[in-house]
């Protein structure tokens, strides 16, 4: 089945659905072609001084920082950012929502022996529970969007103490679901998903709260690596710069992606373009009798990773095959999620048309396969 031909009418402009790393806009690879001179050259001078301080400022228009609140960076990604955490924010135990592989890892950086065990609410893939307050609890974390299985859970602060803080995990969801910061302490993502970038930083919208709580851990008697001190990428953001050399590619492609998505309306915008794109799936898979969204409550489906179970009769690993063969790729599964189903990021820079094209062309295999 894999030789089936989807005519070319039928065929978005570009195929590319992966939820991580992302399409890539051609007005992203001509900002990095025209900073060639940028490209190879020490990350401690004006130059690139200047383009963490544009990528600072423009993630704090695009996200409407409230007051006090600062864009931190740093080196090493989201899978960093867990173990900064347990090293810098969490001072005795946190609590968190794990719906998902990612949600889960954070529950393991967070078992640290430093720490008191965390409590977790864990729910199988396709679901999604609640944070209650947890006495002795001075972090609640959860992900506002659950890569793995196609999740979102709302950005609000969890618990009745003043002094508990709420991190939001956001690599896949930041820059594509319109929210409010302030009901967020630490906000923090990796950009190779809506910002279209590279792996190998992290950044955190941190509330004057979360970074009071990273100064007073630091000063305290716990070690804490260099690479994974907080305090110290707070400093160094403050310089515009990183504590390592930090991926320039990245920096110049998530600068230009940020100006877009400013210059096209901001956060609402995208929030509205990735409601229109997953729109487009949720609701063909309910029409479609071969077809089902994985996530059975409509208000948990997330609006920027797309999951559809397809029935037993069709093999899902063989439709993604053939549509890969037609140049519509990575369309596959979580691989550890196990189930027989497409998975397709529904980013800012995906064409609602495009996810159009990408259902007729659904409709195509499926058709093929069954006749």
């Amino acid at each position: 089945m894999a030789d089936i031909v989807i005519p070319r009418d039928l065929l978005p402009l570009d195929g590319r659905f992966g939820c991580g790393p992302s399409k890539v806009r051609p007005e992203q690879l001509d900002a990095l072609a025209a900073a060639r001179e940028v490209l190879g050259t020490s990350h401690r001078q004006a130059p690139i001084k200047n383009l963490v301080k544009s990528v600072r400022t423009g993630l704090s228009e695009l996200f409407r920082l409230p007051e006090g609140y600062e864009v931190v960076l740093g080196n090493g990604g989201s899978t960093a950012f867990w173990d900064v955490a347990a090293f810098g924010l969490i001072e005795r135990r946190s609590a968190h929502l794990a719906f998902g592989e990612f949600g889960a890892k954070f529950v393991a950086s967070a078992s640290a022996p430093w720490l008191e065990a965390p409590h977790a609410v864990t729910t199988p893939g396709g679901t999604r529970g609640a944070l209650e307050p947890v006495d002795g609890v001075d972090v609640y974390a959860y992900p506002h969007n659950e890569t793995s299985t196609g999740v979102s859970a709302p950005v609000t602060r969890v618990g009745a103490s003043p002094d508990a803080l709420t991190l939001v995990d956001a690599t896949s969801a930041a820059g594509g679901i319109d929210f409010d910061v302030a009901e967020t302490d630490v906000y923090y993502f990796a950009p190779q998903k809506n910002f279209a970038g590279d792996g190998g930083l992290w950044l955190a919208l941190m509330s004057p709260a979360a970074i009071e709580r990273a100064q007073r851990i630091n000063a305290s008697d716990r070690y804490i690596p260099p690479f994974l001190s907080l305090t110290a990428a707070i400093d160094n953001s403050r310089l515009e710069q990183t504590l390592n050399t930090p991926a320039l590619a990245t920096l110049v492609m998530l600068d230009e992606q940020t100006r877009w998505m400013n210059a096209e309306g901001g956060l609402a915008w995208a929030g509205a373009r990735t409601a229109e794109s997953s729109g487009i799936l949720y609701d063909w898979a309910e029409a479609h009798p071969l077809a089902t969204p994985f996530v059975a409550d409509p208000a948990h489906r997330s609006p920027v990773v797309v999951t559809i179970d397809l029935d037993d009769s069709i093999d899902a690993a063989l439709v993604a095959t053939t549509l890969r063969a037609n140049g519509i790729v990575d369309t596959e599964p979580y691989r550890k999620l196990g189930r027989n189903q497409l998975r397709v990021a529904t980013f800012v820079a995906i064409e609602p048309d495009d996810v159009r094209q990408l259902t007729r062309s659904i409709d195509f295999v499926l058709d093929a396969m069954a006749g």
